[in-house]
């Protein structure tokens, strides 16, 4: 200890000494630990940021403190009760249907909400005009009134005073909606709002017995201390009712996930930007040293002992680091401040945007462990090399791997990395994935650099001298190749990657989907509409495949007894139990599906109940063969066993459920029909026609256009990508700077090179041309390595996750050739222009 203190203290004096030099040789360095610190700062902050507006606005949110939904059925008088006695209740029903023009010449498909009077018992609706809400919906004459989102009066080309028709009943708009505080907590719908009051839903005649309908009952506690245990004590007291209850502090948890889901994949984003960057930092620390080797081996030959030369120059690099850092935070602290003011009116803000320490430590911590894993290494080199070998080598490259202290320092760093990646990522299992992918690409790189050095070193003798002297730059001590490959290889791979999944979703969306896709689905058709409706059908497409299954929604309670809300499920597998699923009974297995295990039940069957579960879904939730299953419907317990799995073709989108029991199971049961029409031959008159014709005849069902839902689709698809092709090109622009700096880090090597070539007679002409090739086959080369991997990630993303079928697109390929070689060559040009201009004299005189 006595020797050890006296040892820092004088390295950090000299540590200091030296940094008076300024920044020189340091701004790309500084660049790459900014940029990715910055990316996974901002990236944070943001996600904290609306995370947070959704806890703190739960109750606008809900519009109460607690939500209970019941799907088909309205609560009973106990059920209602108790709802009463807990406070104020309102109650809002919401469904899907058609609202047309009185004359019929246009319909559109609307989510119709219907609220009461208490609606809404926490935040404040909007509409334009401004007017108390009961008296916008209040009946006047034989017409109610109605509020419309905008778009519903685009769409019919109608305008605030003009009438339309909802199932059975007249409704006058009165206005526009301007903001609806729990919106977000209905979840997301393809068509826009229509809000009217419960009494004028209950004159259109939509709500029937199996109608698709949801009942919302929000209530503001008179003792806010019980919403804790408000849920057990519900579920305990009325075990049959198949309510999903929400409390405000949960009161949007699909989005709050999805938030967390997409900020996981813009920090793994973000990640990688910073390890491309520390490829940076070893090769700027690399650069460093080399131009302090005169230093180095002035301070050994003055006694200077090996651990306080390393410290010296530590000291110096984590401190350049901590300024990269600090000017990331400083991005990453901004950055709420800026994008919510382009994210409001879309996703919850917070009314007083912060600063978010925990995310700005957490990037801190990153931009630290990054820079200490790929500076120890150059470092230990600068350690190992004797001074008499300083003062004779130009380089530090040819040394041997420092010793094994600094081996696993590195790796230590490496791993404290990946375990930091892991434990703060929202789905473990993929950050595993992903750092495993990113270690295996370091690993490949590598091997494709040693690839194209082997090749170059055994090419055969090619004729052009500048030719020639590019392949032996490419393979020769000290060659460029490594960086370069390393630098702009994982960008690129990540950039194909992220390319070739965007182009796959939206080839399936307006390709092979589009074309198996049903024209349209109708939901909502009675037993004594089924017959009528089909003659509709007939006649206005009569080369039409019709498919009619009956439709129930059930919501699942348990599997083997066991509360799912108890649980815990995988992410994947979450969907199937949040809110309620369609289901259907079956006589004969489904065309679309194929069985995996299991035996399909007799015509006949009148045992248990049974059920089919789809295959995939049941792997996520840990289900197999005789495990039970216990769904509520229509306030009813019902326990199946599970009697086999099948595979569903989710991407055909025809008629696919994830349960299908046997018939003896809803014997007796009310229920409405799905049906699906389908003709690719129908042009788009055609179904005009048939949504006009089925609208009138049938005001109650629903009919759903599949190419409008489609289009929405896409539209979001698009949204997505754009977002996840700003945050590859952060990945790409650290590739970019760290090419920078490989290049740079050669610069004096080549610098040596270009003098003596020009005085063997060498012309500029010819070393640029040399310096062009060697760029070029380098970028090629990472190109293709960059295809190779990025397709096989996209395929593997594709396929196996998203389980739609994947496809090589040539244009990203040829997109990718193009960048990486506009890349390679002009920057790699840019800075040997000024190295061919140097004088010869100063230059010769160090050699």
């Amino acid at each position: 200890m006595r020797r050890t203190l006296p040892r820092i203290a004088i390295s950090f004096r000299l540590a200091l000494r030296e940094m008076r030099g300024g920044l020189a040789g340091f701004y790309i360095f500084l660049a790459c630990i900014a940029l990715g610190t910055g990316a996974i700062a901002a990236v944070n902050s943001v996600s904290r940021a609306i995370t947070d507006a959704i806890a703190s606005q739960g109750q606008e949110i809900l519009a109460g403190d607690v939500r209970f939904e019941l799907n088909n059925r309205e609560a009973t008088g106990e059920e209602r009760a108790f709802l009463d006695s807990l406070g104020q209740v309102s109650v809002s029903t919401s469904l899907r249907s058609m609202a047309r023009k009185p004359d019929g010449s246009d319909q559109a498909l609307v989510e119709v909400k219907a609220v009461d009077n208490a609606y809404p018992l926490y935040g404040t609706f909007g509409s334009e005009p401004s007017a108390p809400l009961v008296d916008l919906l209040a009946k006047n004459g034989d017409a109610f009134g109605a509020l419309a989102a905008p778009l519903l009066l685009e769409r019919l080309g109608i305008k605030d005073g003009d009438q339309i028709l909802l199932g059975n009943t007249r409704l006058t708009l009165r206005g526009t909606i301007t903001a609806e505080p729990d919106a977000l907590s209905d979840g997301f719908g393809f068509a826009p709002r229509l809000l009217v009051s419960r009494d004028a839903l209950v004159a259109s005649g939509l709500i029937t017995t199996g109608s698709l309908v949801e009942h919302a009952y929000k209530v503001r506690l008179d003792d806010p201390s019980t919403r804790s245990t408000l849920q057990a004590r519900a579920n305990q007291e009325f075990p049959s009712a198949g309510w999903s209850i929400r409390v405000s502090d949960r009161a949007a948890p699909s989005l709050t996930e999805n938030v967390d889901r997409f900020s996981q994949f813009l920090t793994l984003v973000g990640l990688t930007a910073l390890i491309v960057g520390g490829v940076g930092v070893a090769n700027a620390v690399r650069a460093f040293l080399d131009a302090k080797r005169t230093t180095i081996a002035t301070f050994k030959c003055l006694g200077a002992p090996a651990p306080v030369v390393t410290l010296i120059y530590l000291i110096q690099i984590l401190a350049l680091a901590g300024i990269g850092i600090v000017i990331g935070l400083v991005i990453g602290a901004v950055a709420p401040f800026v994008a919510l003011q382009f994210l409001e009116g879309v996703l919850p803000v917070p009314k007083e945007t912060t600063f978010y320490p925990s995310a700005l430590a957490l990037a801190a911590l990153f931009g630290l462990l990054i820079t200490f894993a790929f500076a120890i290494l150059p470092l230990g080199h600068a350690r190992e090399v004797p001074a008499t070998a300083l003062f004779r080598e130009q380089t530090f490259d040819n040394t041997r791997l420092p010793s094994w202290p600094y081996i696993i320092a590195a790796g230590l760093a490496l791993a404290a990395l990946a375990a930091l990646s892991i434990a703060s990522a929202e789905d473990r299992f993929i950050a595993s994935v992903f750092l495993a992918a990113v270690a295996g690409a370091f690993i490949l790189l590598r091997l494709v650099a040693v690839l194209i050095a082997t090749l170059a070193r055994r090419s055969p003798r090619v004729n052009s001298p500048a030719l020639r002297l590019a392949i032996g730059n490419i393979h020769r001590p000290g060659a460029l190749t490594p960086s370069v490959v390393l630098s702009l290889g994982l960008g690129l791979a990540l950039l194909v990657t992220l390319a070739l999944i965007d182009g796959n979703m939206r080839r399936q969306l307006t390709g092979q989907i589009a074309r198996q896709a049903p024209n349209f689905f109708f939901v909502d058709i009675q037993g004594a509409e089924r017959d009528g409706f089909l003659n509709i059908l007939k006649q206005q497409m009569p080369e039409g495949e019709v498919t009619q299954v009956p439709m129930l929604r059930g919501r699942i309670l348990a599997f083997n007894g066991q509360d799912v809300t108890q649980m815990n499920v995988p992410p994947a597998g979450r969907w199937v139990l949040r809110g309620d699923r369609g289901i259907t009974y079956e006589e004969k297995l489904p065309d679309n599906s194929t069985l995996t295990a299991g035996e399909w039940w007799p015509a006949d069957y009148s045992g248990e109940p049974l059920v089919s579960f789809s295959a995939e879904e049941a792997g996520e939730l840990g289900l197999k063969l005789g495990d039970t299953v216990t769904v509520n419907v229509l306030g009813r317990n019902i326990t199946a066993r599970i009697a086999n799995l099948r595979q569903v073709e989710w991407e055909s989108l025809s008629i696919n459920f994830v349960m299908v029991f046997s018939p003896n199971t809803f014997r007796g049961a009310p229920h409405a029909w799905l049906a699906t029409l389908t003709d690719p031959s129908a042009t788009a008159q055609q179904e005009a026609s048939i949504l006009r014709a089925v609208t009138n005849a049938y005001p109650t069902i629903t009919s759903v256009r599949v190419k409008d839902a489609i289009d929405i689709v896409d539209r979001l698809v698009g949204q997505l990508a754009t977002a996840i092709r700003a945050a590859a090109a952060v990945a790409l622009i650290a590739s970019v700077l760290v090419l920078s700096g490989a290049l740079a880090a050669g610069n004096r090597a080549r610098t040596h090179d270009a003098v003596i070539l020009k005085t063997l007679g060498g012309t500029r002409n010819m070393l640029m041309r040399a310096f062009s090739y060697e760029y070029m086959i380098l970028g090629a080369a990472t190109a293709v390595f960059a295809l190779f991997a990025g397709g096989i990630s996209a395929w593997f993303v594709v396929s196996r996750i998203m389980k739609i079928p994947s496809a090589f697109l040539p244009d990203v390929a040829v997109v990718t050739l193009v960048v990486s070689l506009v890349l390679t060559v002009g920057i790699g040009l840019a800075g040997t222009w000024r190295i061919l201009g140097q004088k010869a004299a100063p230059v010769l005189r160090e050699l």
